[in-house]
């Protein structure tokens, strides 16, 4: 029987009340757990043990991310959750949000004292109005209980969470550019060194974490980190992922797996109900827009970080997109290139130029104008964009052409050769 820990709690809206989360969930009870009985040291080593992994894309250890925080720094510290959630196919935050808002805000405080933040920030998708609304009232029920603002559980720890909405830009989903979003400047990524850890928000020591990851650390502390790491199913990965699965599937829709469960043919099956209308799986967009695809042999893959990185893409936002046989490739690239030479924010010119110049080579393609030439210098574009740039964006629209062209490459002939019909 597999274990979940969110998704039994998802689907009706009256479980994101505070009555809820207190009565099913034992709500709070980690956080005075952790303020009572726990230095913020100890957090952090059970966090450590727990085998968290961001849970955004990069899949970077929670508590080593936790760890960096300054200590001894004079000026203040800050817990910025990403709740911005753009990368295309990825809706697992989302349900976070609309039905376990206090597990979020539960999180947070216990995070928040772990690296000795008085003030939080949940940074949410300017898309996401219903959600704002949910977390912020969710908030305001924290607040009148008294489970945020000063002395919390009569502690000498006290702290605010501000929710501040974005304005729709993807790029805002990158923490250097979310952090000048939350600034009030242009939302465009910084120059690292120096790390967030070092001088993230309004210059003080910042950890910025994804809502699932923060959501997760609540159930780390009640169960204690070893127990939760032994939920994942390798040796590095530890606790559940949600899943976002939409494409050509029966049943589309966000779920809960064990780390490591699971390969990637089996979720599809299993879980999503095999491919819509029966017909034939072509490929499969595993991690997000940005993850390289993968054809219909290459699916018999653990899904997970590791194993999918050996073969040569990624897991992501842990969003997988399913593409059937009648689906046209060709247009679909155009789709994502079009996405992201929009969203690139423009600050470095490898990104800037090489996204429009690749929307545009595929533009010429898919309307019968394009030579093998054309396809040639798309590739030669996209790899001189990859690792050239401020941040990952460039590496997100380089991805998905090298790896399409590559393994697809007579879809596009065939639309050189004018044997597909042009739109």
């Amino acid at each position: 029987m597999r274990q979940t820990l969110f998704a039994q709690h998802f689907g009706k809206p009256s479980n994101a009340s505070l009555a809820y989360y207190l009565t099913a969930m034992h709500g709070y009870a980690s956080a005075r757990k952790a303020l009572s009985e726990m230095t913020p040291d100890q957090v952090i080593e059970e966090v450590k043990k727990s085998n968290l992994r961001g849970r955004g894309g990069a899949g970077f250890p929670t508590g080593m991310k936790w760890g960096f925080i300054p200590k001894q720094s004079e000026k203040q510290k800050y817990l910025v959750c990403n709740a911005d959630e753009s990368e295309p196919g990825t809706c697992k935050d989302r349900q976070i949000l609309t039905y376990t808002p206090h597990l979020l805000i539960e999180g947070l405080l216990i995070g928040s004292y772990a690296i000795g933040c008085k003030h939080a920030y949940v940074y949410i998708r300017g898309e996401y109005t219903h959600e704002a609304k949910v977390f912020q009232k969710a908030v305001d029920e924290a607040y009148e209980k008294g489970f945020l603002g000063k002395n919390i559980f009569g502690s000498p720890y006290s702290l605010d969470i501000t929710l501040h909405r974005g304005a729709g830009a993807y790029i805002c989903g990158e923490e250097t550019a979310l952090l000048n979003s939350l600034e009030g400047k242009r939302g465009e990524p910084r120059v690292k060194p120096p790390f967030p850890a070092q001088s993230g928000a309004f210059g003080g020591p910042t950890a910025v974490n994804n809502v699932e990851s923060i959501a997760n650390v609540p159930f780390i502390i009640s169960m204690g980190g070893e127990p939760f790491a032994k939920l994942g199913k390798l040796d590095k990965s530890g606790g559940t992922r949600l899943i976002s699965l939409s494409g050509h599937v029966k049943k589309p829709g966000v779920y809960e797996i064990q780390a490591g469960e699971l390969t990637l043919r089996q979720i599809i099956d299993d879980l999503g109900g095999g491919i819509l209308n029966d017909r034939k799986l072509k490929a499969v967009i595993p991690g997000g827009s940005s993850a390289p695809v993968l054809t219909a042999e290459e699916v018999d893959v653990v899904y997970d970080i590791e194993p999918l990185m050996k073969i040569g893409t990624m897991m992501g936002s842990a969003a997988i997109m399913v593409v059937s046989e009648d689906a046209d490739l060709v247009k679909l690239l155009l789709r994502i290139t079009k996405f992201y030479a929009h969203e690139s924010c423009g600050q470095c010119t490898p990104c800037r130029e090489g996204c429009q110049w690749m929307e545009s080579l595929l533009h010429k393609i898919v309307h019968g104008h394009g030579s093998t030439d054309d396809l040639n210098l798309l590739v030669d574009v996209a790899q001189n964009i990859g690792g050239k740039t401020l941040c990952a964006l460039g590496d997100a629209a380089a991805g998905p052409v090298i790896s399409f062209v590559k393994k697809f490459r007579p879809e596009f002939e065939e639309y050189i050769k004018g044997a597909k019909h042009h739109a």
